[in-house]
């Protein structure tokens, strides 16, 4: 390997794509190729980082395998910044085979890094731990480990264990001090504000007000019996009833929970639940009959009781009733928690990151961008939907991947 190519590598280590550009912009070899692929990369020209990854990994001859796969894992890594979620992982285990396989391990483990990623910003958060067991971040440069701790961070805080994410809040921010690379302390104390900044709001006998994680994580301990409006679930220490396909069920759970300890009244509940202005005998017998299915559902954590006005919900002695809801009541508000993070995301990335179809997630950025919420760029395949960081929403408790005890 050249000097040129050498010093252009050292420039991308240390975040200076800038540099490494200087060196080899006029070169067309497969080495120069890679290089240039990946300072575009850093520099937020993903379209063209991956045409130019793509020629250098055909560039690259028989014998140099283990650049080919350094070239998938790049991008790898840029198809997940992209959001494109649809990328081959079998490409990238292939990739991470042959570059362990020639002990390169610190792109082996980037390859893992990057699988471990990916399960975590779909939610699969089991398989994201497996996988992450399987890296020894010890032996890993500063920067590498950086991106591990981040993980760990990445997993607890969905997991609500805030003790364990600050635990590796505080180890990524020592590896990317020692790494001394800006993009990457930067994102350390983006991951940083998110603990200090509120993420649900807790409403209880009338009153209202905001939560950190650490006072959810809490609060999800505690013996009350929570209606968590962010997961559309009702929970007790240990029990959890899912809602989640049961809306209206869900709807009347949230506004007996509201109201508590006073009863609400029969024409609330069918204004809240069934979305009618005036309620007539059929909505009448409906909420019986939807009530009598709450009660069945309910009744491992609490009673439902008739009253002169309405209905009244009961928990065990000595229980509180807490409503557990994010920051703004939004429709949709799932898909802006996902697009909150800033980057721009296709509609089919959406769509498998919320386990849901392709046209539902259409339908919602189509109603989102009618209300100037997010908007588009790019036509077809193409098309991205992005939003500014919305601080009113969670973009914790609203991401794919289950509580505690769920």
């Amino acid at each position: 390997m050249d000097s040129l190519i050498t010093a252009a590598a050292r420039a991308l280590a240390t975040g200076d794509p800038l540099g490494a550009l200087k060196r080899v912009s006029l070169r067309d070899d497969a080495p120069a190729l890679a290089l240039r692929g990946i300072a575009m990369a850093q520099l937020g020209d993903l379209v063209r980082a991956k045409d130019l990854l793509r020629k250098a990994a055909r560039a690259f001859g028989p014998r140099e395998a283990i650049a080919r796969a350094r070239c998938v894992v790049a991008e790898a890594e840029i198809a997940l910044v992209s959001r494109d979620l649809g990328w081959p992982a079998k490409a990238l285990d292939a990739a991470r085979a042959a570059l362990e396989a020639r002990g390169d391990r610190s792109n082996a483990a980037h390859a893992r890094h990057l699988r471990v990623r990916r399960l975590l910003l779909i939610g699969r958060l089991g398989e994201a731990e497996l996988a992450l067991d399987e890296i020894d971040p010890a032996p890993l440069p500063p920067a590498l480990r950086a991106a591990h701790e981040l993980v760990v961070f990445g997993i607890a805080v969905r997991r609500l264990r805030t003790k364990i994410a600050r635990e590796a809040l505080a180890r990524a921010r020592q590896a990317a001090e020692a790494a001394d690379i800006p993009a990457l302390r930067a994102e350390v104390e983006s991951a940083s504000a998110m603990l200090a900044a509120p993420t649900a709001r807790l409403i209880a006998r009338g009153e209202e007000h905001p939560l950190l994680l650490e006072d959810v994580e809490a609060l999800l301990a505690s013996n009350a019996l929570v209606v968590d409006a962010c997961r559309n679930v009702v929970r007790k220490a240990g029990t959890v009833i899912s809602l989640a396909t049961r809306p209206v069920l869900f709807a009347l759970a949230r506004v007996l929970a509201e109201g508590w300890p006073a009863d609400v009244a029969r024409h609330t509940l069918v204004a809240r639940a069934f979305r009618a202005r005036h309620a007539d005998e059929s909505h009448r017998a409906r909420l019986r009959v939807e009530i009598g299915r709450l009660r069945t559902t309910l009744r491992p954590l609490a009673d439902l009781s008739a009253t002169e006005q309405g209905f009244v919900l009961t928990p065990d002695p000595g229980s509180e009733v807490i409503v557990l809801a994010p920051l703004a009541d939004e429709p949709h508000a799932e898909v802006l928690a996902l697009l909150a993070d800033g980057e721009s995301w296709s509609s089919a990335a959406l769509a498998i990151a919320l386990d849901t179809s392709a046209r539902t997630v259409q339908r919602a950025l189509h109603q989102l961008a009618a209300k100037g919420k997010v908007q588009s760029f790019g036509r077809g395949r193409a098309q991205r939907w992005v939003t500014p960081p919305v601080p009113a929403f969670p973009t914790i408790l609203l991401l794919p991947g289950p509580l505690p005890n769920d």
